[in-house]
């Protein structure tokens, strides 16, 4: 999904005091050797038939608009299974709830929307259901490699992936045009001097990079081979948002936002969205999600605007970075985890429900075999001037850097991140040092919580 779950700082402390608990219970008492049972033979047909036509109520947490539209396909091919779908708020506020009827034993659902980054939060405490004997390993191959890894870490498989958010650079080519730049920039040298051009010859920046957006930068990150986090699915996090490369992009906007080439205000609010509206922002470094988000934003300014992939730091063959998306995963504690499996693989596989997911929730697909679908890759956008966009997106998908992994506190994380370098990019400060900053705090707080730190 696209990114709202990351709210600003405020918003995302309330949510981390929950988190703590659960995190560090987990940390300091798991171990495969007290807590693992056996390993669950795998699942057969028969048992499948028979969960599926077993009168059966499953309850789905989902924040995606108007799913009940996808979930009333799966019920008229299963009747004997009734789906009661509840949007109980987006991202950190669901997962504060999920973690308080876990904690109770009261109260949580079958089946839950979770999305890439949160899932470590979720395994740590055991609350996720291994798919693999429910047959989700088999479906490995119908992805990218990245986006595979997204939910299958250490060895399991803990949610069937729904959409994604592949990163590239949305612009407007008029406001370019006026600067005497005909063509997006292809390197971060290129975009940097472009900036200067954009911000000399117009009232524009060439993008905004918000200060409290935390995934934003991450995803940058992860398009420059940066690997901030890492987790070993029990006791070991890897905590390295200060690495040379990680140091590499920090002077880079540093830099530009110093010269008063790009601006850094909060994202997603009524002045950011005037931004827009107003010509403020030239550009949008961002992901597969918006631009259809964009549509339904600044629709006065269609044609305008056009996509390439982001700029490169270096030739050769490009690599990309991700900003968002999401998976269904079925918890541990649902008395009926094979309907439940079977509900997610259809949502997220059947071609009628993926078609759905795109064209009427404006999901971004997961599925290779979508992302190379002629009737999804070759439909022309009028508000980008008739440019096949998804076709752009669906060729940067499989570009996106394979290795990245996740912590399991990944709220507080970004909560800090808030409070360090984004505070030092409002205030054109020193990001490097604010980095220093982010680190140390996450490895005293991982400490705190029970975890060794690579």
């Amino acid at each position: 999904m696209r990114k709202r779950a990351t709210k600003p700082a405020a918003g995302t402390v309330l949510t981390v005091v929950t988190v703590l608990s659960a995190v560090s219970l987990a940390a300091c008492s798991s171990s495969s050797d007290e807590q693992e049972g056996p390993a669950q033979a795998p699942v057969n047909q028969a048992q499948i038939d028979e969960a599926l036509n077993t009168p059966t109520t499953l309850t789905f947490w989902t924040w995606v608009p108007n799913i009940e539209d996808e979930v009333a396909l799966f019920e008229a091919k299963y009747p004997s299974i009734d789906v009661k779908v509840e949007n109980v708020g987006q991202g950190l506020a669901q997962y504060q709830k999920l973690r308080t009827a876990l904690k109770s034993g009261e109260g949580a659902p079958d089946l839950v929307q979770v999305e890439f980054q949160y899932i470590p939060s979720f395994t740590i405490t055991k609350s996720l259901l291994d798919l693999t004997p429910y047959g989700a390993g088999d479906l490995k191959a119908n992805y990218p490699e990245w986006i595979w890894n997204q939910v299958a870490p250490s060895g399991g498989v803990y949610g069937l992936p729904q959409d994604s958010g592949p990163m590239g650079n949305l612009y407007r080519a008029d406001i370019l045009k006026e600067a005497g730049i005909t063509e997006a920039p292809q390197t971060w040298e290129q975009y940097a001097a472009d900036a200067r051009t954009v911000r000399d010859k117009t009232d524009s920046y060439i993008s905004n990079l918000a200060s409290n957006e935390p995934a934003a930068m991450v995803g940058l990150l992860w398009q420059a081979g940066a690997q901030p986090f890492g987790f070993d699915g029990e006791k070991t996090v890897t905590i390295d948002v200060n690495s040379d490369a990680a140091k590499q992009v920090y002077a880079y906007w540093q830099d530009l936002i110093a010269q008063d080439l790009v601006s850094t205000d909060p994202d997603f609010t009524d002045s950011w969205y005037q931004g827009f509206s107003r010509d403020k922002y030239a550009g949008w470094l961002t992901a597969a999600w918006a631009p259809v988000f964009l549509q339904g934003t600044v629709k006065d300014t269609a044609g305008k605007w056009k996509a390439a992939p982001l700029p490169q730091w270096s030739s050769g063959e490009p690599v990309a970075g991700n900003w968002g998306g999401s998976s269904d995963a079925v918890l541990a504690t649902s008395k009926n985890p094979i309907a439940a499996y079977e509900l997610a693989e259809f949502l997220n596989t059947d071609p009628e429900s993926t078609r759905m997911l795109n064209e009427q929730q404006n999901l971004f697909p997961v599925q290779t075999a979508q992302l190379e679908d002629s009737a999804f890759t070759e439909a022309k956008s009028d508000f980008f001037g008739g440019q096949p966009v998804n076709e752009l997106f669906s060729q940067i998908a499989p570009t996106v850097n394979t290795d990245f992994q996740w912590l399991p506190f990944m709220d507080y994380a970004y909560s800090r991140f808030n409070e360090t370098i984004g505070d030092a990019m409002t205030n054109k400060g020193d990001l490097g040092a604010a980095a220093d900053l982010w680190q140390s705090d996450l490895e005293k707080y991982a400490q705190q919580q029970g975890f060794e730190v690579n």
